[in-house]
């Protein structure tokens, strides 16, 4: 475990990195949590490790540079990935986010480019520790973390510290299966949770049912890809264009199919509840990730459903929370965790 009590505080800058599937965040962050800077880059996952590399070196530099800093002038980096990350070793083991990534050395990689030390930590990870430093676990000594975007990720704070694994993969919360007959997720699993709750599930079952022939408007809420060429789902209703943003605007306007497709992603979301209340008995859970921002629609549902399958003495303690970092929660966390671990001897 990574402790997070008595974290120091100096005048020191350091430098915090969120490598996303589509985009790279980097920011300066001070002691206080705040943001000197931030530059934001695209990440070309799809062009290889090195061009991500590059990615990376010109996000971390951009922010340098808006902030008036040198790489000298601020003590470490902290680079948050999502997927398997061991961060012992500094090693990208798997990520969903970069195809074709197994056992990459990121940490050596960017140390070398940076010329400063650099602490490899899982994007969840990151963001719990975010949370509990400078957002919405502030003063919480267990509390859990879960994202729900595209896919869902965790980050356990227990006994005031972060909470990592043995080898680093602890907190793969959406992985946590819950019907053994679902859905075939890419970890090679069924019915894991990120695959019934998510953003991609409530796509999913939203495209399955549209081109089953139920009748919805979700489809006039859709805004087809502005690149994508003549003929290529240009019709006028784009099922091939439909995101929880448009099932949820959908939704707002009263669409019976777009309600219920929220309130069964949300159903699925309460049963994940459940288990984490049960298992880890937390006096807080911290709900981040883009799909948090449907709000009520989706989250009674949930907390009615983990109410039911929770134990009670369990629940009656358990607090619900939305984060407080938003987007920035990954960028801030990596920051924060890089300066607890300055004080360690590197291995």
């Amino acid at each position: 475990m990574v402790s997070l009590s008595n974290h120091e505080r100096t005048d020191d800058l350091v430098l915090g990195i969120d490598v996303g599937g589509t985009k790279i965040l980097s920011a300066v962050i001070d002691p206080e949590g705040n943001k000197v800077s931030e530059y934001l880059t695209a990440t070309r996952a799809s062009e290889g490790f090195e061009e991500v590399l590059k990615s990376i070196v010109e996000s971390g530099f951009g922010a340098l540079v808006k902030a008036g800093k040198g790489f000298s002038e601020v003590r470490a980096t902290g680079l948050a990935v999502a997927g398997l990350i061991d961060a012992k070793d500094g090693i990208v083991r798997a990520s969903p986010n970069l195809p074709g990534w197994r056992n990459v050395p990121l940490r050596d990689r960017v140390e070398a480019a940076f010329g400063n030390r650099v602490f490899l930590i899982n994007d969840a990870h990151a963001a719990a520790a975010g949370e509990h430093y400078f957002g919405a676990g502030r003063g919480c000594r267990d509390f859990v973390y879960i994202t729900v975007s595209t896919g869902i990720g965790g980050g356990l704070i227990l006994n005031n510290e972060l909470y990592e694994g043995a080898n680093g993969f602890g907190g793969e919360v959406g992985h946590m299966v819950i019907d053994d007959k679902g859905p075939l997720c890419n970890c090679g699993n069924r019915g894991c949770w990120e695959m019934l709750a998510s953003g991609k599930a409530l796509e999913r079952e939203a495209l399955r049912l549209i081109e089953s022939g139920s009748n919805t408007t979700i489809p006039l809420f859709c805004h087809p890809d502005p690149e994508q060429s003549e003929g290529e789902g240009s019709q006028s209703h784009p099922i091939k264009c439909i995101t929880a943003k448009a099932i949820h605007a959908a939704a707002l306007a009263g669409d019976p199919l777009a309600v219920e497709l929220i309130q069964r992603t949300g159903y699925y979301l309460g049963v994940g509840l459940s288990n984490i209340i049960n298992i880890f008995n937390p006096e807080l859970i911290v709900i981040g990730g883009g799909l948090s921002n449907i709000g009520d629609m989706l989250f009674k549902p949930a907390i009615e459903e983990a109410h039911r399958r929770a134990f009670k003495q369990s629940f009656d303690l358990v607090k619900f929370t939305l984060a407080e970092l938003g987007a920035y929660s990954g960028v801030i966390g990596a920051a924060a965790y890089a300066r607890q671990q300055l004080g360690r001897p590197k291995e």
